[in-house]
């Protein structure tokens, strides 16, 4: 057994059950929620350097084979997506030791924080298609809690409206895999691959890949099942909001590119041109809704939602370049947006408000605060050289060379209103004077507690760091980014390592 393939979901586990017993005392929870997170963080980073330098990993729990036990594998992709959960879950949680308030971390904040990155530990992580829907409950149930955690009347309400949907999404889904299952016998992925290719019925077979389109669609918000997100990412604190918008609408994309690449390989080819327009309608609606909001969170929310659509363009493109532009771009997206709502817990702290109207003068006051929003910015809108700008060139150019020319004019499009979203939110909570001329503020905290003001700012600026890195060296993450690609377009080596003979 491959211990590195269980302890992305073990550490989070203890990590959450330890917290949970120093329930009465804060800052032992504290104490177990970084340090779990460093671990988490620390894994991972191991299991991709083995994944790496020795191809795709697998292990089968209880030494039962494949494919009749439950099977834990790790590729690049995957690989990768957990050094990404582990990134933001550590940001977050330092983040949270100055931003989260005493009552919630009383109410077990850290532990429904680690029960969830051990979910999406092991939806990025598990090889049996019913074991993701398990893993998907797990991240949903403690995602639920977290939302409303703080029983705001504002927290409720977007919580029912998230919880609703999404259990319409998970009843599609497990309708979905009974149906596969009825059909073939087999829940394990690698030998869904091999024996979809050979079964009888394909137009079946086609009608369950849209039901998982459909499923896993919602999970990603993509056009046109996207409106809960931006009804209900914008109400709890910022570190939750901040760690929905890195991973869990990522955590869809990755099982719309595994079960297309893996599984569906021909329906893929089928469904591409609706993948396509699904992404299209997703970038445009999602870019037209932060245009007309007047709250910054809001005005991310709709932005989340848009550049879902340049993930699931490189999917539908179906071309290793465009899968490639998709492992960068996720990269890109998950930094982005974890950096940005972050800085909006800053903004909030700092004027008590997200009400655009209400804002201004920061860039005078808070020159640091307007140097960590104006970076990850920029880098959504796709200004060079920052992170953004070659997420979206290796896209449109796989979009031109399948001489997908509408798409294209899309993207580009999108991309110079998401410029001009980000100005505007610029001007009125930067560059404009502050309402009434007046530039008071609330201390974002006592002098004499200096390091609570880097538990906001450390976080922050590490993920814009890594986005001026990444722009600044593209090549080293657009191999890994490229690799990637290659065993998505072939999963040989997937089946083999799984199953341990060849498809």
């Amino acid at each position: 057994m491959n211990i590195l393939l269980i302890l992305p979901i073990l550490i989070p586990l203890l990590t959450a059950i330890s917290s949970l017993l120093a329930w009465r005392n804060r800052s032992l929870q504290r104490v177990f929620s970084t340090t779990g997170a460093c671990a988490l963080f620390g894994v991972s980073l191991a299991l991709f350097a083995v994944v790496w330098q020795d191809g795709v990993q697998a292990s089968q729990m209880g030494n039962w084979p494949a494919p009749f036990g439950i099977t834990m594998v790790a590729d690049l992709f995957s690989a990768l997506m957990v050094v990404l959960t582990g990134l933001t879950g550590l940001g977050v949680v330092v983040y949270s030791l100055a931003a989260i308030d005493p009552e919630r971390e009383s109410f077990g904040f850290h532990a429904l924080m680690h029960f969830l990155l051990m979910g999406v530990c092991g939806a990025f992580l598990t090889g049996d298609i019913f074991n993701l829907y398990v893993w998907f409950e797990v991240l949903l149930i403690s995602s639920f809690v977290l939302l409303q955690l703080g029983g705001e009347k504002a927290q409720l309400e977007g919580a029912i409206k998230y919880v609703t949907i999404n259990l319409v999404s998970s009843a599609l889904f497990l309708t979905a895999i009974a149906i596969l299952y009825g059909m073939v016998g087999t829940l394990n992925m690698a030998d869904l691959a091999v024996q979809l290719k050979s079964a009888d019925r394909q137009e079946m077979l086609t009608t369950v890949s849209v039901l998982f389109l459909l499923a896993f669609g919602i999970k990603a918000a993509i056009f046109p099942l996207f409106f809960w997100l931006p009804a209900s990412y914008h109400t709890p604190p910022a570190p939750v909001s901040a760690i929905f918008a890195g991973l869990l609408t990522k955590v869809g994309v990755y099982a719309l590119v595994r079960v297309f690449t893996l599984m569906f390989v021909q329906q893929s080819e089928q469904l591409s041109r609706l993948i396509l327009v699904a992404a299209g309608l997703t970038m445009t609606t999602g870019i037209l809704g932060a245009l007309v909001q007047n709250d910054f969170r809001r005005v991310l929310s709709f932005n989340l939602v848009s550049h879902i659509g340049y993930m699931i363009m490189g999917l539908g493109l179906f071309t290793p370049l465009a899968l490639a532009g998709t492992v960068f771009y996720t990269i890109h997206d998950v930094l982005v947006k974890t950096c940005l709502f972050l800085v909006g817990g800053i903004i909030y702290r700092l004027r008590g408000t997200y009400k655009l109207s209400k804002l201004g003068g920061l860039y005078q006051a808070r020159p640091v605060v307007a140097v960590v929003f104006l970076v990850p910015a920029l880098s959504l809108a796709g200004v060079p050289p920052l992170s953004g700008f070659w997420g979206k060139f290796i896209l449109i150019k796989a979009g031109l060379d399948r001489q997908a020319y509408l798409m294209v004019a899309v993207a580009l499009v999108v991309g110079l209103l998401t410029l001009y979203s980000m100005a505007i939110v610029w001007s009125e909570a930067f560059w404009k004077r502050a309402p009434d001329d007046r530039q008071a503020e609330a201390p974002l905290l006592p002098t004499a507690q200096l390091h609570s003001r880097l538990l906001y700012f450390i976080p922050v600026g590490v993920l814009a760091c890594l986005m001026v890195l990444i722009g600044a060296l593209p090549e080293p993450f657009y191999d890994i980014a490229g690799r990637a690609a290659e065993q998505l377009m072939n999963p040989t080596d997937y089946v083999r390592t799984v199953l341990g003979r060849l498809p």
